[in-house]
Parts: structure tokens; sequence; C-alpha cells
């Protein structure tokens, strides 16, 4: 009996971590269930999303892939395999690289301007004061007009007659400029228009952010004795660089998507000035009815702008500053 009594402790003990590996067991797998559960829930809720990303989005990426490999007939039917060679007539001729080098420009003249001076507008009316609701709601404007209103718009004041700019330019006794018809000024005067089309969704996300800096910052450096633009460089930059990096990020891939100012002003000229290769894409496919070599273009397109977006992410991202 004392042999057996001197054991029961230990029998015991023996349950006890029994039962607590049943138990954790258990949990684990009703944890585990409850995991999948979880995440079947979360996939029914997004499985629209991915049907509609799937069809408007991934299907037509495959099948520019399908038929950038294969000639087509003028109805888009496949004719035969060619590889490579859609590829290889694109580089090899002079047309896209000329796009190339427009749009190249265009984005050089644009995208700067855009984040500078929607950065300006947004520091310079980020205030409570009397009237800063009114110049908010201007300075925003241009996110409201489509492509096609402010096309419109814009053509109306680079007409060579009857255009403002142009009478402005007569009462300072200046000859007229042929703004949408010189090739010396068709690219610029698309990038001034761009320029202007575009502030308004930058100027509404920096001063977004510039609202979400604290106050109590602003407040300690003015008792510092630090000045207006010591602020702005030592404050706001660095703590509005997330922003004005996704604001730059944004900007450069609109850009190289430009498509509906040009084929509503120039439709690519004069003398191919404004080929950016957006149009160059649609010239192909759907006015020369090369679908191949269309499709081609647009994943050298796609590829361009991957590649820019991930070196910006490499070599600027290190100048971000998170809080």
């Amino acid at each position: 009996m004392n042999r057996v009594e001197s054991e029961l402790p230990f029998t015991r003990l023996r349950i006890k971590r029994r039962v607590k590996a049943r138990s954790r067991s258990s949990h684990a797998q009703s944890m585990h269930r409850l995991r999948w559960k979880e995440n079947m829930w979360g996939y029914l809720f997004l499985f629209p999303s991915i049907l509609i990303f799937g069809i408007f989005q991934f299907y037509p990426m495959l099948e520019s892939v399908y038929l950038s490999l294969h000639m087509t007939s003028p109805t888009g039917k496949i004719v035969e395999f060619v590889g490579l060679s859609n590829f290889k007539e694109l580089f090899a001729g002079d047309g896209f690289v000329e796009s190339l080098k427009g749009t190249g420009l265009f984005t050089l003249y644009t995208v700067p301007a855009v984040v500078v001076m929607a950065l300006l507008l947004a520091a310079l009316t980020n205030r409570n004061t009397r009237g800063m609701k009114l110049l908010q709601l201007i300075f925003s404007m241009p996110v409201a007009l489509s492509v096609g209103t402010s096309s419109v718009m814009w053509g109306m004041l680079f007409h060579p007659t009857t255009g403002m700019f142009n009478y402005f330019l007569s009462l300072l006794s200046i000859d007229p400029v042929m703004w949408l018809t010189d090739p010396k000024w068709a690219l610029l005067s698309i990038s001034v228009m761009t320029i202007w089309m575009n502030s308004g969704f930058a100027y509404i996300v920096l001063l977004s952010g510039m609202k979400g800096i604290p106050a109590d910052l602003y407040e300690c450096a003015k008792l510092d004795g630090a000045g207006s633009f010591t602020r702005f460089f030592r404050i706001t930059l660095p703590l509005l660089s997330p922003t004005v990096f996704f604001v730059g990020i944004i900007s450069i891939i609109g850009a190289f998507q430009s498509f509906g100012q040009i084929h509503i002003l120039t439709k690519g000229g004069p003398m191919q000035s404004t080929d950016v290769m957006v149009y160059s894409i649609y010239q192909e496919a759907f006015t020369n009815f090369r679908f191949g070599t269309g499709s081609a273009q647009a994943l050298v397109l796609f590829a361009i702008i991957l590649v820019l977006t991930l070196l910006q992410f490499r070599l600027l991202e290190r100048k971000v500053h998170y809080q």
C-alpha cells in the first residue's frame, strides 16, 4: 500500500500533463479553425474585387502578352506565331524611339512642375486665416474636371486667333504663337495644360499631409526663433517626404499614361512632336490595326513604368522620413 500511495502523486501529475497537452492541442485546433474561417470570409468578401481585377486587368495583360507574340489580321484574329519579331521590329524602327523621347520630355516638363507648384500652393494655404477655404477650393478645382472638359477649355485658350493667350500677347505687341500647330510649342503647351490638370490632385494630397503635421512642432520652432523658411525646410519637408514621394511616383506613372489631352488637342502632331508612347500604342493598334506590335509596345511601356517605380523605391525611399 505504501508503494501504491507513493506512486499516486506521479500518476496524478501525468494525468494533469496529459489533460494540459490535450487542452493545448484542442485550443490550437480551435484557433486554426477560427483562422481558417476568418481567411475564408476574407477571401469571400474580396472575391468580387478579385473577379473585377481579373476581368479588366489580369486578363487583358495576359491577352497582350499573347498578341505580342503573334501577327494579327485587321480584325484582330491570330494569323501566325512570330515570337519576338514584333519586339525586334519595334526597337528597330525610329517611331518608337521618337515616342520614347517625347514621353521622357513630357514627363520632365510636367512631373517636377506639378510637385513643386502643388507643394508651394499647399504651404501658402495651410492656414486658418480668412479666405483660405476659398483658395483651397479654387486650387483643388482641376481634380473635379475630366480630361475632355479640360482639353476643350485649354483648346479655346490656345486658339491662334480668338484664344486668351494670344490676346494677352497682342496687348504686349508680341506676335501670336501657334501653340498647338508649331512643333516648337506643341509639347510645351500640352505640358502646361497637364500641369494645371494634375495639380489639383497633388495639391489635395500634399495639403492633407500638411494638415497631419502636429502644430506643437511649429509652436516649439517659433519659440526657438525659427522663421517661416526654416520651419518649412526643417519641419514640413522632412515630415511630408512620404507624401511627396507618393505624389512623385503617381505623377510619373500618370505622365507615361497620358493620352486624352493629346488625342483631343494635337493627335500626336504636329510632325509627331506630341506623339507620346500611349498615343503611339493607340495609333499602332486602332489606326493601323497592328495589334501584335501595339501589344508589344504596351508591354514595353509597362516594363519601363515598372523599372522606374522600382528605381524610385530603391534610390529615393532612403531619403523619406517616416514617423
